[in-house]
């Protein structure tokens, strides 16, 4: 079931959160708990029904590791290993087994038999979710508590398809604690502002500028020839169709939790006004970067065995964090990239002089580090979308201008002086591409525009998060930054009630959520 479903934004959601304070109401807490875990289940199993056994089958190995654990102290350790590998044996075979056999058959030159293997949706987030836990439980960070607790910790719909991934700690205190009735209307008003900020985001930014992106991608992997405009301008789309659209997804998740009274960790946080890639991947999908770093970066070792040693162990940390984006070799070496970024980003904080680093230091600086930084996530993002390894060098070669610069006609009297002065670099009148229109080229100039300058979804509510440390996320401020807070009123009111009805009236064709491939 999808957030951005009229099923769900009509149906399923007042429904459940209807008869949960219902419950919460006439019955006491336990019973409205368990509307919500069924609940939890029916949106899982509206997909694919058979894969709730999975689920259950998750839940309740991991559950049974944590006790096991907790009473047989001395094996704990190999308890914990066991525990880990048969989850991550769960992913290989879903997720990877297909990707294994058929990079076999190329390198053997064998032909192994595909399956077809449906894999299920969100498998890779409830089990990192409680590989975690293991892990805390092991470290006695947390206690399994009961099985109706941890199985809701597990399967709380919002969170389930696709994050944010919340650690137990955080998870189990909210459930059990009682419900603030003082603060009921404020959980729906809140929840609520922000589940359509989630929803405008996908269903206007996200889908609008896909249109944009998918048909540069689909004519790079025929290998056709795009002109330098085209291929960037096609690799921008993507960039903000990716973020718009996860982060909406990750938003519309934190809104609806919050509904509940139960508050999720944010995801994003301004990603693209990072000075700086190590900044970036500490505001791209926050849950994830923390659980690479703190369940594998540092159990490697981290920074504390010399340069070598670190650099290796962030090549290792990105390669496997592509590698669970998706089972291609497109994505391990998306990976790669930004584990090279990072390695020469460490490199040229321990070598650049001290004049340069205090030269950036600016606000010309600042704004040259942030469209370095945006411009190298940009081209990561190519090959992370391309289907296919030819597929992102067709892209690449066009975005250096192998093939040519086209213009729009405006701009013919342009191409003669180019000519001459380039002879051996094509220049036609062609257009952008897929923004041949001047409406076109002001859709993307308008999404810098809500990048860069415009608030994030959290600062301009103003509310407080599990999971997020603002004095980490603090990030240069602008006019609008400054100035739009969000407040229940009655101006904001019917704000979000028209942004509601665009949102609804443009959901003609429901499309999935980019993640849930991953």
């Amino acid at each position: 079931m999808l957030f951005n479903s009229l099923f769900f934004i009509f149906f399923f959601l007042p429904v459940t959160v209807g008869i949960y304070y219902l419950f919460q109401i006439k019955l006491g807490q336990r019973p409205a708990l368990y509307w919500l875990g069924v609940t939890s289940l029916f949106f899982y199993g509206w997909w694919n029904p058979p894969y709730i056994v999975l689920l259950l089958f998750s839940v309740c190995f991991n559950y049974m590791i944590s006790r096991w654990m907790t009473i047989s102290t001395s094996c704990a350790k190999w308890i914990l290993i066991f525990g880990i590998t048969v989850d991550l044996g769960v992913i290989a075979y879903y997720k990877y087994f297909n990707f294994f056999l058929s990079s076999v058959n190329q390198i053997l030159n064998v032909e192994f038999t595909l399956h077809a293997i449906i894999m299920p949706l969100g498998i890779s987030f409830f089990t990192f979710q409680q590989i975690a836990f293991l892990v805390d439980t092991y470290k006695r960070r947390t206690q399994p508590g009961t099985m109706f607790h941890y199985s809701l910790f597990v399967i709380f719909f919002p969170q389930l398809i696709a994050g944010p991934i919340v650690h137990h700690n955080v998870m189990i205190p909210q459930i059990s604690q009682k419900l603030d009735w003082k603060k009921w209307g404020e959980n729906l008003a809140y929840g609520l502002t922000i589940f359509l900020i989630g929803l405008f985001k996908k269903s206007i930014l996200a889908d609008g500028i896909a249109m944009h992106a998918s048909p540069v991608f689909a004519a790079a992997e025929q290998c056709l020839e795009l002109s330098f405009f085209e291929a960037w301008g096609g690799a921008i789309a993507y960039t903000f169709q990716l973020y718009f659209d996860f982060s909406g997804y990750s938003e519309m998740a934190v809104g609806i939790a919050k509904m509940f009274g139960i508050v999720l960790p944010i995801n994003f946080f301004s990603p693209y006004k990072a000075r700086n890639i190590a900044l970036f991947w500490q505001r791209w999908h926050i849950t994830l970067s923390s659980f690479l770093k703190n369940y594998l970066y540092i159990p490697m070792g981290g920074n504390r065995k010399g340069q070598f040693n670190r650099y290796r162990n962030v090549m290792i940390t990105m390669l496997l964090g592509g590698l669970w984006h998706g089972a291609g070799w497109t994505f391990i070496f998306w990976g790669g990239i930004h584990g090279l970024y990072l390695v020469i980003f460490n490199l040229y904080r321990i070598l650049a002089p001290k004049c340069i680093l205090n030269l950036l230091d600016n606000r010309v600086g600042t704004f040259a580090s942030i469209l370095l930084t945006f411009l190298s996530v940009t081209i990561a993002w190519v090959i992370f979308r391309a289907q296919s390894i030819e597929g992102a060098m067709s892209m690449y070669r066009s975005m250096i201008g192998v093939h040519g610069f086209s213009f729009p006609p405006q701009f013919e009297f342009l191409i003669n002086p180019l000519q001459q002065i380039f002879p051996n670099i094509r220049f036609a009148v062609d257009g952008f591409g897929s923004f041949g229109r001047v409406r076109d080229i002001l859709k993307l100039v308008g999404l810098f525009i809500v990048i860069w300058a415009a608030p994030n979804t959290f600062q301009l509510i103003q509310i407080s998060h599990a999971g997020l440390h603002q004095g980490q996320m603090s990030i240069q401020t602008s006019f609008f930054t400054k100035r739009l807070k969000w407040n229940p009123s009655l101006p904001w009111a019917v704000l979000y009630g028209l942004t509601a009805v665009y949102c609804i009236l443009s959901l003609t064709r429901v499309s999935e959520f980019l993640y849930f491939q991953f």
